[in-house]
This record gives structure tokens, C-alpha cells and sequence, in this order.
């Protein structure tokens, strides 16, 4: 066991909604445990000025023209995560040796190669006087990645520590994070990775909140639609559903990373508040089922965990549960929120990129051919010693 290391994960997902911050120790490599967990949120104002500079950005010649207001807002971005890192360290008496600052997407172009998270990590360093690792995507991206999804190489860790008996059994375990985006990760041993017989394997398979948040939040006063009660109460129009998903045709494969603008809510115009919801959370739930169909082990019994903001919205969960009944007989105790196993769902992510921190600070791989589709196993992130 190498050095055991204190890093501060940030991240702020394509919600909007606010700061996701975690504590945790590890060596970046096998050893893990998490401190703190806490959740800042944004203010109104800010969260829509963030919503409006995305839209306004759907090509990356759009990322020249809006450069002032993309500085100013990321200015602001920066000083909101340096008080969030402030207000936690003054709280505790935690010495932390590194930060990892995942920043706010505005632009993810794959196939162009270009992306962009809002986060100055040289000003967040000056501010707080830490070790700082941000913009971990670009060097993913310089050796053929899509930059996306860098969690699962911490998803695999921690399938490792809090479902090791069920590895151990040959399950198969699968870790979905259920955000603007949805992803999955199949899992393995460590010591199948030591000995090259299998290797971790990601990538994003459908939308997850992203299409039933903007509906919700152009058609409401609301941010989202809290526990699916809208979709619950709502009517699916099967007719649209059914045309939807003719048009947008997401894998197998599942080569692709996706961005929440490769999708849009136009086919639900002129629907009601609650029949919108209830065809848009139906049309995602059933792209996420038909990639749990596609991953799925025939030799072994699957396990999925779901993270994310989705995992909360119980009509989709259902719905995707409903779906893959029909599929291959997933049931309640194979498909089940993280929780159920001992992980907090809200932090996955931030406590990831505090992993990721470290492993870029100790120049480890966190991104692979099998994840991302980089060339080879690299490692990313700016690192920032302003202190």
C-alpha cells in the first residue's frame, strides 16, 4: 500500500442544480474511504445564467463568440466551489493535500474532440492555497478518447470494497449513473485485472434526466420533476413514444460518448405538463432498458447499482424495472439503488473526482481504451501547485 492521500472531489453535473463536494482518503489506488459528503446549491439567479450561456453554445465556434460571458460566469463558478471548499475546511480540521475540480459542462463534442467545463483551477488554487487537478478530459481527448465517462475506474473501486462476496461469486456487476446522461460500468476482480484476463468496460448508453428536466423546467416553475410524480399522474402517448424511438436510435454499440444536446424534447410539443413528463420519462427508461438488455451476462447473475439524481425518480426506476422484466427478468433484488449495498448515490461522482485527483497526482491511468476509447491507458488533469 502506497501513501494514503486527503483529496476534496467537486462536481457539479448537467442539473445545474448546485455542488456535489467529498472528502475522501486513498492511495489512487486500491485503498479507500470516505470522510465528508455535502451538497451546495446554487442560487436561482446563478443556476439560470448557467442554463442560459449552455444553450446558447451548440457549436464550438459558439465557445469563441460567447468567450466573455463564458469568463465572467466561470469566474463566478470558480468563487462559488473556492466558498463551498472554504466553508468545509473551516468546519473541520481536516488537512487536505489535493482538490479535484470537475467544473460545469457547457459544450461536449465527441466526434469534434472538443469540450468545455466551466472551472478556473488556477484562480481556485490561489483562493484556497491547495493542490488543485481540473480539466481532466483533455489529455482523453488529445490520444483519441471522447472524454467521457472518467468514473469508472473509481466505480470499479468501489464494487471492489462494498461488493467483493459478490465478485468473489462471479456476478456481474454493473454500476449505472443515472444524470443528464446515463452510463454504465461492468465491473471486475482486481486480480483479473492484474492478470489481463478481463478489463473494465464503459461507456454512456442513453439520456437520464436531462430531456424530463428541460420539459419540466420550460413547461413549469419547477427544476424538476420531483419522485416522477408529473409522469405518474400523466399519460404516455404511445404513438409519439414509439416515433421517438425509431428517430433516435442510441446502440448497441454503445460507442458514442453523448452529450444532453445530441438529444431534444421538440417530439413532445404540445402535450400536456404531465403527459410531456410521463412520454419523456418513459422514451429514456426504455433506452436505458435496452442497453441493461445488451450488458447483461447470459453466464452469470447480473447485479445493477444505480447512481445519480434518477435513482430518485421513482416512476422511472419502475418504469425501467417494468421494461426489463419483459426483457430478461431483472428483478428488485438485481436492480436496486446503491444505497442498498452502503454507497451514498449523491456523491459517487465527487468522491470520484477526489480519486482522480490523486491518481493524476501520482501520473496513474483514468482513462482507458475500453471506457473512453483512448489509444492506449492514459492518465489527465492539469495539476496546480499554487500554494
Amino acid at each position: 500500500m502506497g501513501k494514503i492521500y486527503t483529496a476534496l472531489g467537486l462536481m457539479s453535473g448537467t442539473s445545474v442544480d448546485g455542488v456535489d463536494a467529498s472528502i475522501i482518503k486513498s492511495d489512487g489506488n486500491r485503498e479507500y474511504s470516505p470522510l465528508i459528503d455535502r451538497y451546495f446549491e446554487y442560487g436561482d439567479k446563478m443556476r439560470q445564467r448557467i442554463i442560459n450561456l449552455r444553450a446558447k453554445i451548440s457549436v464550438p465556434n459558439h465557445l469563441i463568440e460567447h468567450e466573455s460571458e463564458i469568463k465572467d460566469i466561470e469566474r463566478e463558478i470558480t468563487l462559488f466551489h473556492a466558498n463551498a471548499v472554504k466553508e468545509i475546511l473551516n468546519n473541520t480540521k481536516i488537512d487536505l493535500d489535493l482538490l479535484g475540480f470537475h467544473g460545469q459542462t457547457i459544450f461536449h463534442d465527441s466526434k469534434k474532440r472538443i469540450t468545455k467545463q466551466l472551472g478556473d483551477g488556477k484562480l481556485l488554487s490561489q483562493l484556497i492555497k491547495k493542490k488543485v487537478v481540473y480539466d481532466f478530459r483533455q489529455n482523453d481527448l488529445k490520444n483519441g478518447g471522447q472524454g467521457a465517462p472518467l468514473t469508472p475506474i473509481f466505480h470499479n473501486l468501489i464494487a471492489n470494497k462494498y461488493l467483493k462476496k459478490e465478485l468473489d461469486k462471479s456476478y456481474s456487476v454493473n454500476i449505472i449513473n443515472i444524470g443528464g446522461i446515463s452510463n454504465l460500468t461492468k465491473t471486475v476482480k482486481w486480480d483479473k485485472i492484474d492478470k489481463k484476463k478481463e478489463f473494465i468496460k464503459a461507456c454512456d448508453i442513453a439520456p437520464g434526466n436531462c430531456l424530463i428536466d428541460e420539459w419540466v423546467r420550460k413547461n413549469s416553475k419547477k427544476r424538476y420533476d420531483a419522485n416522477g410524480t408529473l409522469a405518474s399522474v400523466g399519460n404516455t402517448d404511445r404513438l409519439i413514444l414509439n416515433q421517438a424511438l425509431e428517430n433516435f436510435n442510441i446502440g448497441p454499440p454503445y460507442t458514442d460518448s453523448l452529450d444532453i444536446k445530441d438529444f431534444d424534447i421538440s417530439f413532445v410539443k404540445g402535450l400536456s405538463l404531465e403527459d410531456g413528463a410521463s412520454t419523456l420519462t418513459d422514451f429514456t427508461s426504455l433506452q436505458i432498458s435496452k442497453a441493461l438488455n445488451y450488458f447483461k451476462d447470459p453466464t452469470k447473475k447480473s447485479i445493477f447499482l444505480v447512481c445519480g439524481g434518477g435513482r430518485k425518480n421513482k416512476y422511472l426506476m419502475d418504469s425501467i424495472l417494468s421494461s426489463v422484466n419483459e426483457i430478461h427478468g431483472l428483478n428488485k433484488t438485481n436492480f436496486v439503488p446503491v444505497e442498498d449495498y452502503g454507497i451514498d448515490g449523491d456523491f459517487v461522482e465527487s468522491q470520484a473526482f477526489a480519486y482522480l485527483a490523486i491518481r493524476s497526482l501520482l501520473s496513474l491511468p483514468i482513462s482507458f481504451p475500453d471506457t473512453t476509447g483512448c489509444k492506449k491507458s492514459i492518465s489527465g488533469g492539469i495539476i496546480i501547485k499554487n500554494c
